[in-house]
């Protein structure tokens, strides 16, 4: 086969319902089917789908393991791979299959759409038809195809709730995958991981509570990485780092990096050994944290992955 599209659900495969838009099953390949009909697409695509299809707003980890597994099983018998997705978790779904592909050596085009293939005026022909020709030319690796732009799958982020072109990514020449003599999947467990957003007056009681409950922590930080001097932060990230519990900073600003200790105000985090995200996404760092809680690695091993790109999702 040249192709394979995963289709998991999303506005692109949606139709209009009493309750509002849900997917339905055949619209996706109604759409293949009709590109190779007018021979728009020169290629054999085998279709494969995610059952129950599934609004991204529902995807989790288990969903990520379900696609990467479908890639996994097809991927000497496929030049390339399409996965159709709803946009609220894309970005997600890029990052984490990028994680859990290493040695990936096919090009993984993700891509979804604002507005579903039936209805007027959708981007969703475009953005499908894009994707498939795009499987067949890419560098391996993980990609998302978008308003006539391929992105860097760990780079990815959904920047705008409506546009055609909601998807953006930082700049990075390293390729979308990690390296590896051959395919190798890790699969997702269900680690509780949450991500804490600093904030004016933010509760130290709150962040002690957040890290009790968790097995690892998305710390979205101020600026180049600072945080408000609480003494319940500080015993919290203290008692996280002796449990073993990693953390990673990530900054709330779209653009830039981390820089951990150059402000007095971040020392802490240096000295309870929270990750340096540098200019990783908030979708790629959950991801990556749940990408390291599900290997079986000790808390130096979890550190030292979450400190180093795995798979070009931070700038080096």
């Amino acid at each position: 086969m040249d192709l394979c599209l995963i289709h998991t659900g999303g506005t692109i495969g949606m139709a209009r319902t009493p309750r509002g838009y849900a997917p339905k099953a055949g619209l996706v390949e109604a759409e293949v089917a009709r590109l190779i009909a007018r021979h728009e697409l020169r290629a054999e695509v085998e279709i494969a789908r995610l059952d129950p299809l599934i609004d991204s707003a529902n995807a989790t980890p288990a969903d990520w393991t379900r696609i990467a597994e479908a890639i996994a099983a097809r991927h000497d018998a496929a030049k390339g791979f399409v996965v159709t997705h709803g946009t609220d978790t894309l970005a997600h779904t890029a990052a984490a299959l990028a994680f859990a592909l290493e040695g990936l050596a096919r090009p993984v085009i993700v891509t979804g759409a604002m507005r579903p293939l039936g209805e007027t005026g959708s981007d969703g022909p475009r953005n499908l038809s894009d994707a498939l020709d795009t499987a067949l030319l890419a560098p391996p690796g993980v990609w998302v195809q978008f308003a006539g732009r391929r992105l860097h799958g760990a780079r990815v982020r959904k920047s705008h709730s409506s546009a055609d072109d909601a998807f953006t990514a930082a700049d990075e020449a390293r390729p979308p995958r990690v390296s590896g003599p051959k395919l190798t999947l890790h699969p997702y467990r269900a680690p509780e991981i949450g991500i804490l957003t600093m904030a004016p007056g933010v509760s130290g009681r709150l962040v002690a509570a957040a890290l009790e409950l968790c097995d690892g922590l998305v710390l979205r930080c101020y600026g180049s990485g600072t945080v408000p001097d609480l003494p319940q932060l500080r015993d919290g990230l203290m008692a996280a780092r002796a449990a073993g519990k990693p953390v990673i900073a990530v900054s709330q600003a779209p653009q830039g990096r981390l820089a951990l200790g150059t402000y007095a105000a971040g020392a802490l985090l240096v000295e309870a050994g929270v990750a340096d995200g540098a200019d990783m996404s908030v979708e790629a760092a959950y991801a990556k944290l749940a990408h390291v809680l599900s290997r079986d690695l000790g808390p130096e091993d979890r550190h030292a992955m979450l400190a180093r790109p795995l798979c070009g999702e931070a700038s080096l």
